[in-house]
């Protein structure tokens, strides 16, 4: 495979028809000015070393010189044939909480923007592996399938928010039974991983009997618990200011982190429980340290083996007609005419 390392480069050739213009410019200026001097049959007697072609010559060469160059700078590699590499990986889903309730302030700045935060840390974290997202609220749904495109994952992690949730509330249970059916087409009961970032309120009821289905089919769950005890009320925008989620009796609704539910969420999905007030970076250690623990599948990945680069070549070539074109003489051969005009 051919490619510049440096294409960009390469806009320069632009310069080298403007150069060539330019020199026909020069060269009509010369003759003319040569005939005001003197008359045609008299300006090669008063002229006799100058040379009629070596202008020329000297002018290509400069061209060429400046072509290989340019060629140089932009550095012309060849690769090797695609190869195939083996690596072996654990597939790892992150579920994020988007519901309302993770708008809640009880953690700094928010619980939903310290889970993104923490995310996208754990994504940084899990680079060798292959990361999938799942987004939930009253629903869940991929959003993205198993994948090493980290850098979409981040942009994803980034854009999250309530708005994308179809319906509001927290459904764990759907979350891992989405994540069930997105591990549904590999057989083995093994290097697969959930970790499932929320506050921990359930409104479906149905957790606790998809974690214990999803560890039989070799899904190891993590869950990750963002907020306090003490809870937090849920700020809402209302009639165009900021306001708090009421209930029927017009009080402040009051969200709180529910850690039993997650402990025993992640006991019974085989895996720990985590809060991310220990530390976003410590957290994400652990969880990475954990994930290691779990056996890999084996994948082949095609790859390009690395380029070798042949840029020392163009630029000697150009250096070298530089070369000759500096031990050129401006002098007449001897074996010119006499014709200055040529």
């Amino acid at each position: 495979m051919f490619r510049f390392e440096h294409p960009t480069y390469l806009y320069a050739f632009a310069l080298l028809p403007l150069l060539l213009v330019a020199f026909l410019f020069f060269w009509r200026w010369r003759k003319q000015a040569i005939g005001r001097f003197a008359q045609s049959h008299l300006a090669p007697l008063m002229m006799p070393e100058a040379s009629r072609w070596k202008h020329r010559l000297k002018f290509g060469l400069l061209l060429l010189a400046m072509a290989f160059l340019i060629i140089g700078a932009a550095n012309p590699q060849w690769g090797s044939k695609r190869e195939k590499v083996k690596r072996k990986s654990v597939d790892v889903l992150i579920g994020l909480d988007i519901s309302n309730s993770m708008y809640a302030q009880d953690i700094a700045p928010s619980r939903l923007e310290r889970a993104k935060k923490f995310a996208e840390n754990l994504v940084e974290q899990l680079k060798g592996e292959r990361i999938g997202l799942i987004f939930f609220a009253g629903s869940a749904y991929l959003q993205m399938p198993v994948t090493t495109d980290y850098a979409a994952a981040e942009i994803f992690l980034r854009s999250a928010s309530p708005d994308l949730a179809a319906s509001q509330g927290t459904a764990l249970g759907e979350c891992i039974a989405v994540a069930r059916r997105a591990f549904k087409s590999d057989e083995s009961k093994a290097h697969k991983a959930l970790v499932i970032i929320t506050d921990g309120e359930d409104h479906d009821g149905e957790a606790i009997a998809q974690a214990e289905k999803a560890k039989e089919e070799g899904i190891i769950q993590f869950t990750v618990g963002v907020g306090t005890d003490k809870g937090s009320p849920i700020p809402m925008s209302i009639g165009g200011q900021v306001g708090y989620k009421r209930d029927e009796t017009g009080q402040p609704v009051l969200t709180k982190l529910n850690e039993e539910m997650l402990k025993e969420l992640a006991g019974k999905g085989g895996g720990a429980y985590f809060h991310i007030s220990n530390g976003d970076a410590a957290v994400a250690e652990a969880l990475q340290s954990r994930i290691d623990q779990l056996e890999k599948q084996e994948l082949e990945v095609r790859a390009f083996s690395s380029f070798n680069s042949y840029f020392q070549y163009f630029v000697l070539v150009g250096l070298a007609l530089v070369v000759v074109d500096w031990f050129i003489s401006w002098r007449k051969h001897k074996l010119e005419g006499r014709d200055i005009f040529g």
